[in-house]
């Protein structure tokens, strides 16, 4: 009986809300450095293996809160999409790395990292580690799934993106 309830509260609790932590903030202010996160729905994937399509950066002039975070749009349109359902735009972990919280940790995510699977957007701090998250990308996000609850509540990432130069969204 009592597995019977713990299984019928496991159940239940993958239909509540996913709080999210700390957004990760590089120096330019915004989340996911400043680039659109609705923009990546348009952009062509790329197999695995291969590197996907640079993001596409936002203006500071449309933008929209989310997760006490500042999320910015290269269009009115991909804000007003955002808003309509900004879980579903968000990037997973907050805009840290998927590899990195696969093994535990936060690092930063690069939003020219980035890959789509299962309709979720995530991203990973460099190219080396891009090919560590593709060598067995379900393990990974089941590994990140496993460890997220345990280390969300932590602060964001201070760290930078290495080999990446962010600019904050110019103004339209």
């Amino acid at each position: 009986m009592k597995r019977f309830f713990l299984a019928a509260a496991a159940a239940i609790s993958f239909g509540l809300p996913v709080f999210a932590g700390d957004q990760y903030i590089d120096g330019t202010g915004f989340a996911v450095s400043g680039y659109d996160v609705v923009a990546y729905r348009g952009l062509a994937s790329n197999a695995v293996g291969t590197q996907q399509t640079s993001g596409v950066p936002g203006l500071a002039s449309i933008t929209a809160e989310y997760n006490d975070a500042t999320f910015a749009f290269s269009s009115e349109a991909n804000r007003e999409k955002f808003l309509d359902n900004p879980e579903y735009y968000a990037p997973q972990y907050d805009g840290h790395c998927a590899y990195g919280v696969s093994k535990g940790g936060k690092v930063p995510g690069n939003p020219n990292l980035w890959r789509i699977v299962d309709d979720k957007l995530f991203l990973n701090i460099t190219k080396t580690v891009v090919t560590f998250w593709e060598e067995d990308i379900p393990s990974n996000i089941s590994l990140a799934e496993g460890n997220w609850p345990g280390i969300e509540g932590n602060g964001a990432s201070g760290n930078k993106i290495p080999n990446f130069t962010s600019a904050a969204p110019e103004e339209s």
